[in-house]
């Protein structure tokens, strides 16, 4: 069997089973678990869920079974929170299951988030709204910084950082994020306007007049007040072009380059003291 692309540290890196057992207070055996135990993960970041897909699963269950056990935690009263396997455990319901596979580990609240996180992202299950607030949960409840959350989640740091930026647009460009008429990219955008009203104006000649990325970023600009791009020296720009891509590539964040006769300017651009610490340490 192939090995899927590891990201983050994986569940039995962040909760390592016990010996094999089959026991219901075990650590790493597989053992049947009435479904009506089971509680959803309250830090669970996936809000939507593709119904056609769970019919499908739940087809899937109904002939084959519950292939994949899922991993649950003891809680109180006898019940068990779910650590992964939300589809499969709709999914049973639905195929009117009374009974699941489960593997029992034990896991800290700070665990439930990270967990299900990984397991969505390597899924990529998530939409971006969705995975910017589960990073933010692990940032300010449990302290961690962005370097920490991207190694756990196999992303990069910048990844991360512009993810968890995506929080910052205005209501109506996040519902539209979410709803798939606008790509991450737009609302990135569309963050260069300090003002919901200015995204929200934006937003609507970007959906209606189905505008690209790049687009977007000119109106963003002009609509902000910044001065379009000169368009002297063609001739140059492919050269330009190429020497930005090559420091955007190496330093991980944008690089703007103007360049002149005798010489030029190299702007970097940063959105937080952690990408500026970051890019300190790669510079000197």
């Amino acid at each position: 069997m192939a090995k899927r692309s590891g990201l983050g540290k994986g569940l039995d890196a962040l909760i390592p089973g016990g010996a094999t057992s089959t026991s219901s207070a075990g650590g790493g055996g597989v053992t049947q678990i009435p479904v009506d135990l089971i509680q959803r993960n309250p830090r669970q970041p996936r809000e939507k869920f593709d119904i056609e897909e769970l019919e499908n699963l739940s087809a899937s269950i109904l002939e084959h079974g519950v292939i994949q056990p899922l991993i649950v935690s003891p809680g109180k009263n006898g019940i068990y929170i779910l650590i992964a396997g939300e589809r499969r455990l709709q999914a049973s319901r639905k195929a009117g299951l009374k009974t699941v596979p489960v593997v029992i580990r034990h896991a800290t609240d700070q665990q439930l988030l990270e967990l299900a996180l990984i397991e969505n992202v390597q899924r990529a299950d998530l939409n971006a709204i969705e995975e910017a607030e589960a990073y933010q949960h692990l940032a300010k409840e449990f302290k961690m910084s962005h370097e920490v959350i991207a190694q756990r989640v196999g992303k990069s740091r910048v990844a991360v950082t512009n993810t968890m930026r995506l929080l910052d647009a205005s209501a109506a460009v996040k519902q539209a994020l979410v709803d798939g008429r606008i790509t991450e990219g737009h609302a990135r955008a569309m963050l260069a306007l300090s003002s919901a009203k200015a995204q929200e104006v934006l937003l609507n000649q970007v959906v209606n007049l189905d505008l690209s990325v790049r687009q977007t970023e000119a109106l963003a600009r002009k609509y902000s007040g910044q001065k379009p791009a000169s368009k002297k020296k063609t001739a140059s720009s492919a050269d330009v072009n190429d020497v930005e891509r090559r420091l955007r590539s190496s330093l991980g964040t944008k690089v703007a380059l103007k360049h002149g006769k005798k010489g030029g300017t190299v702007t970097i651009y940063y959105y937080s003291d952690e990408e500026l610490d970051t890019l300190l340490e790669k510079l000197t």
